[in-house]
């Protein structure tokens, strides 16, 4: 494994970490705080990509985000919260119970992107669960999209930078892996051949392939601006669209040990059960 990313707060910049412990929900620390409206719905950098901007990381008990894009803006400071508890929703599914932070932390975030938000913590992930129908009962969620963690490989990013080289828009290639926001970056297999990835084992932890990764516009957002880009969507739609969709990396869910160990930058990338990487979506 090359790389471990952890993004403390859904849709804001992300931390590279050499060490990271494994959770029933994903990496500790990981997407375990969220922006939402005042219906309690998801805001993210699919409507509001200067969200990409601001640089969370976590302190000893709670939050500190600074906004390097607003110069005349203190850095936030926010306490776990301990409740109460308000009803939020990713992405329109059922709703369940998050944490609100304080007053102060809503303005703050409110001000950034000219919009009313609310900042929330996930206190008790095992109130949100995975779809069953890839994860299988009751896996626990913090604030990730689908699934505990995500997973790309440095094979199939060269890939498709090198798709985008011989089409329209090369200039908007060389792409890092960072735009796809992955928790495991990982080297040395073929392009594409995480697709037919069905367990993996990590150091001392053994992972669940549960479904390929769909993607919205956040990878087509230069992370360092916020400016939007056609690619890779554009090249990914011409040679990874199923069901509508574009495809890039493959969604983890920890198997055993489920919690306390702990992955490193270095770690063995085993392949335990594998398929042929299907003609078609990942799973």
């Amino acid at each position: 494994m090359t790389a471990l990313h952890r993004f403390p707060v859904k849709s804001c910049s992300g931390e590279e970490l050499d060490a990271a412990e494994v959770e029933p929900w994903g990496l500790a620390g990981d997407r375990h705080w969220m922006l939402v409206d005042p219906s309690g719905e998801t805001v993210t950098a699919r409507a509001h990509p200067r969200m990409l901007l601001m640089r969370p990381r976590l302190s000893g008990d709670g939050l500190v985000v600074s906004a390097p894009e607003r110069a005349d803006l203190d850095d936030l400071e926010v306490a776990t919260p301990q409740g109460p508890l308000t009803d939020v929703t990713v992405f329109g599914r059922a709703p369940f119970a998050a944490a609100l932070a304080d007053d102060s932390a809503h303005a703050w975030f409110s001000d950034l992107l000219d919009t009313p938000v609310r900042l929330v913590h996930a206190d008790d992930p095992r109130r949100r669960h995975a779809n069953p129908a890839y994860a299988g009962p009751n896996v626990p969620m913090a604030f990730a999209d689908g699934y505990p963690l995500n997973v790309g490989s440095l094979a199939s990013l060269a890939e498709l930078n090198r798709l985008i080289a011989e089409g329209p828009r090369a200039a908007e290639g060389g792409l890092e892996m960072v735009r796809f926001r992955p928790n495991l970056v990982v080297d040395g297999e073929a392009p594409w051949a995480e697709d037919g990835w069905r367990r993996i084992r990590v150091g001392e932890v053994v992972f669940r392939v549960v479904k390929g990764c769909d993607r919205c516009a956040v990878p087509a957002t230069d992370h360092r601006t916020a400016e939007r880009f056609k690619e890779p969507t554009a090249t990914l739609a011409r040679h990874r669209r199923w069901d509508g969709a574009v495809w890039f990396g493959v969604q983890l869910v920890p198997d055993s040990p489920a919690t306390g160990a702990v992955l490193r930058v270095g770690d063995e990338v085993e392949v335990l059960e594998a398929e042929v990487a299907p003609d078609g979506p990942p799973r």
